[in-house]
């Protein structure tokens, strides 16, 4: 069982051996992984850290600024709204091996020119145990594990060889926020991973709206305490609908919801059936490209938890 006061004490022991007086930069996502190395390294080398959150415009609604405000007066922080250059990066690109690529890629790149600019030597990660397995078994790519060649920048992972429930043992333990410890996870790549097929402006628009409509209804009757993910997927399939009384051709949505503790194996629960047909009906009255809504039932493995 991890002792989580050694832990700590190490990894701020290592983390000063390795960075030493240097300047560093950490990718800030706003989830468990990045806050609880961003709290380490912090304890380490102090205000030579610098936190650079990336916008990519694949965050779920509202997020950006509840990072903003969460990290804003807790480091030194810097938000940049890079979204434009990921989609470009991204246009005509459907496959999803290809897409966690070139989201790394380009996440790279901005830290690089970030880095060069505060003259930092070192990038620190989030990275933790399922990230590089999955990578490793080729089951996928993580964006924050497919790094270009000629990288200039030296990259730190505290964390690397712990699993989800350690990290939120640690994110406790440094007395991190209760909302921010238990939130649930979410993919580095953002929403760009729950849509099927080319990632457009409107289909943004769609997965993000549907997103929160299944974020809302969960949390509306707590089941979020009892899962470990819930979202909306966006595929590419469109299939013939009525929307008043004019047939209508539209969006097949997918609700996924699954209990896990590391994310290594997913079960999805019994759920209850009045809270999917209240999902259903919001998205297909508020979000008037989409004509159908499925249930993914499939538990990890076979599948894996996120669709891309």
């Amino acid at each position: 069982m991890l002792n989580l006061n050694d832990f700590i004490e190490n990894s701020i022991k290592n983390i000063k051996n390795e960075i030493g007086n240097d300047k560093a930069i950490i990718a800030l996502s706003g989830g468990i992984d990045s806050s609880v190395c961003s709290v380490l390294v912090k304890n380490a080398i102090g205000e030579n850290l610098t936190a650079i959150f990336v916008d990519h415009g694949f965050l779920r609604e509202g997020e950006a600024d509840e990072v903003i405000n969460l990290f804003k007066n807790r480091l030194n922080f810097k938000y940049i709204d890079a979204s434009e250059e990921f989609l470009k990066g991204l246009k005509g690109v459907i496959d999803p091996e290809k897409k966690r690529k070139i989201i790394g890629k380009i996440f790279i790149d901005v830290f690089e020119r970030e880095a060069e600019k505060i003259h930092s030597k070192f990038l620190v990660q989030g990275t933790i145990a399922p990230d590089w397995i999955e990578s490793e078994g080729k089951i996928k790519s993580h964006h924050n594990l497919s790094l270009p060649g000629g990288m200039v920048l030296k990259v730190v992972e505290p964390i690397r060889e712990l699993y989800k429930d350690e990290v939120r043992n640690i994110g406790r333990e440094l007395s991190l926020p209760d909302n921010l410890v238990n939130r649930q996870p979410f993919p580095g790549p953002g929403l760009a991973v729950r849509i099927i097929g080319e990632i457009t402006k409107e289909k943004l628009d769609i997965i993000s709206k549907a997103d929160y409509i299944v974020s809302e209804e969960v949390e509306k009757i707590g089941l979020n305490e009892d899962l470990w993910q819930y979202f909306a997927v966006l595929t590419d399939s469109k299939v013939t609908g009525v929307k008043g009384d004019q047939r209508d051709f539209g969006y097949l949505v997918v609700i996924r919801m699954v209990t896990s503790l590391d994310a290594m194996t997913a079960e999805v629960p019994d759920l209850p059936w009045n809270l999917i047909k209240a999902i259903s009906k919001k998205i297909t009255s508020e979000i008037s490209e989409v004509t159908h809504v499925s249930l993914s039932i499939s538990d990890k493995p076979p599948s894996t938890i996120e669709f891309a």
